[in-house]
């Protein structure tokens, strides 16, 4: 059988779902199972592309909606995983009892592991490491930005290397998650050699955010465009200026501009503001507590005015 799993790329949490649901199809549903990895990034057109459905199954994980009928499986948890209302409709009126959405769970690694559970007996012991570190990546869940930011622990390593790496390496890890402990990935050569120059790399980040931020009641915003940066460790502002609420981020890649929204997972007082909600308003989405909006490559100011924008509904 030939399994098409499509996740979250360039996330620790979309690698560390597939790796659970690739462990729980081989030992509930299929054992010989092949599997074939496709990471999934957001655009400014979520379109899915229908002939990427090859699979005899074709599962979605830790990734919006798809209303069409050859995917077998879904999982998900983020607010904003419907595109339209159209497929919310079809999601509620789904009766295969595979498709699955929580937008309570802090990850889709323990949405998963739950469901699996609870719904088809699955207990993956094995996988408990993998999948109590997914939910503190994925919900912000660390003692402090330093812990957060200085990268000692090997999960916390995986991730630097996952949202860098390309995708034939994010696939070979991911299966090596489904059975190996976090220490003895992190161990290997492959790994090893790819997370020396990103380290390194992620220092010098941590020197550009603090020449290139500004903080302002609360909020704090940089621009990266230019820079050779496109994603950066989402906790380096809260690094930097502990007594922040709010991070706001242009940045911009070959297929997107992106604004980035966060908050301060360790602020004093509890933020008052859905992002999720608020980047929904510009065509993106995510969680309560941080989200981001895609637009095209050729639209920096208007991502720009977007992101300035949002600085001042945060500040006010």
């Amino acid at each position: 059988m030939r399994v098409r799993l499509f996740y979250h790329d360039r996330c620790f949490d979309g690698a560390a779902t597939a790796a659970v649901f690739t462990r729980f199809f081989r030992q509930t549903q299929a054992p010989a199972a092949e599997f074939v990895c496709t990471g999934l990034a957001h655009r400014a057109s979520q379109l899915f592309d229908e002939s990427l459905f090859d699979g005899e199954d074709n599962v979605i994980v830790d990734f919006k909606y798809c209303a069409s009928p050859r995917v077998t499986w879904w999982f998900d948890h983020h607010q904003s995983a419907f595109l339209s209302a159209q497929d919310a409709e079809h999601y509620r009126s789904d009766r295969s009892g595979k498709k699955f959405y929580d937008p309570t769970y802090k990850s889709c690694t323990k949405f998963l592991a739950t469901v699996a559970r609870e719904r088809f007996g699955f207990e993956g012991q094995e996988l408990k490491e993998l999948i109590r570190w997914a939910d503190i990546i994925d919900g912000a869940q660390y003692v402090d930005a330093r812990s957060a930011v200085e990268l000692a622990e090997p999960a916390m390593k995986l991730t630097l290397v996952i949202e860098a790496a390309p995708q034939n390496m994010t696939a070979k890890m991911i299966f090596w998650m489904a059975s190996r402990p976090l220490e003895q990935i992190a161990g290997e050569p492959e790994v090893e050699r790819l997370f020396q120059p990103l380290y390194r790399r992620h220092m010098e980040s941590i020197d550009l955010i603090r020449q290139r931020a500004q903080s302002d009641n609360g909020v704090v915003f940089f621009d990266l465009v230019g820079a050779g940066f496109e994603g950066y460790n989402k906790f380096i502002p809260y690094y930097l200026f502990s007594d922040s609420a709010y991070t706001v981020s242009v940045s911009s890649s070959s297929f997107r501009t992106k604004i980035s929204v966060g908050s301060n997972p360790w602020a004093p007082r509890e933020p008052r503001h859905n992002l999720a909600t608020i980047c929904e308003n510009y065509g993106g989405g995510g969680h309560a507590r941080v989200g981001a909006i895609s637009l095209g490559p050729n639209e920096l100011e208007r991502a720009r005015q977007v992101a300035a924008e949002i600085v001042q509904l945060l500040q006010s």
